[in-house]
């Protein structure tokens, strides 16, 4: 495989219904664009029939390649893709959420002279299209609002999709010290914390699966863990 331009990482939990196809599409997307690029599979924790599906995707497919964790940590998914990546420029899609559309507009504009180390795919900016129940809506609403005003982040939302410089992020990646919900927001954090410029783009969003995991677990598990950043980020301080 030639050396990549672009890197895709995919977290994959318990996927095995999506996956192969997901993965085929963005492949097929992606060798229609004749741009040098890999795909990596960050399987963590599956207990279906995902780590043998991503196996053999990778044995198949020349562009993609398989990562696999014993325990399921989505954030944890993410680091280990980024870190595997070679591509100068790293977008993160989920399984049943990918969008080309996205990545051309979010690929062109980290490449753009002086343009954003990361651009987001925003579900809460203007022009942005959350078509998922009433909960979930919520639950980013409020996550948002204690980003903005706890932590005083620029952009409206940090989990999904992302096109990111690497270079500029190694460090960064290496210095994330938090994983399941938070490793991506604790990364645009600090980002720009660190004085890098970030971005967002309006996307539309709409479920192909329901929630990995139950709202009523998460919200208390998320909220508790952005209690542990915020203290951590404070420490961090010069």
């Amino acid at each position: 495989m030639p050396e990549a331009e672009l890197s895709i990482v995919m977290p994959a939990h318990n996927e095995e219904d999506l996956l192969d196809k997901a993965v085929h599409a963005v492949v097929d997307g992606l060798r229609d664009r004749s741009l040098p690029f890999e795909v990596i599979i960050a399987e963590n924790g599956s207990s279906d029939r995902t780590a043998a599906i991503a196996d053999a995707l990778a044995e198949d497919v020349d562009e993609v390649r398989f990562l696999s964790a014993p325990e399921a940590d989505y954030g944890r998914a993410l680091r280990g893709g980024f870190l595997a990546a070679t591509g100068t420029v790293v977008v993160n899609f989920d399984v049943d959420y990918t969008d080309l559309d996205f990545l051309d507009a979010a690929v062109a504009a980290v490449t753009a002279d002086a343009g954003p180390v990361i651009v987001v795919g925003s579900k809460r900016g203007a022009g942005a299209q959350d078509e998922r129940a009433i909960p979930r809506r919520l639950v980013t609403a409020v996550f948002s609002l204690v980003l903005r005003y706890g932590f005083r982040l620029r952009v409206s939302d940090t989990h999904g999709m992302k096109a990111m410089r690497r270079l500029p992020l190694l460090p960064l990646v290496a210095a994330c010290r938090f994983g399941t919900d938070l490793f991506d927001t604790e990364l645009v954090l600090r980002a720009e914390r660190a004085g890098l410029p970030t971005a967002e783009l309006p996307v539309t969003v709409e479920e192909l699966r329901p929630s990995r995991t139950p709202i009523a677990r998460r919200i208390p598990r998320t909220l508790a863990g952005l209690v542990r950043l915020r203290v951590a980020l404070w420490l961090e301080r010069p």
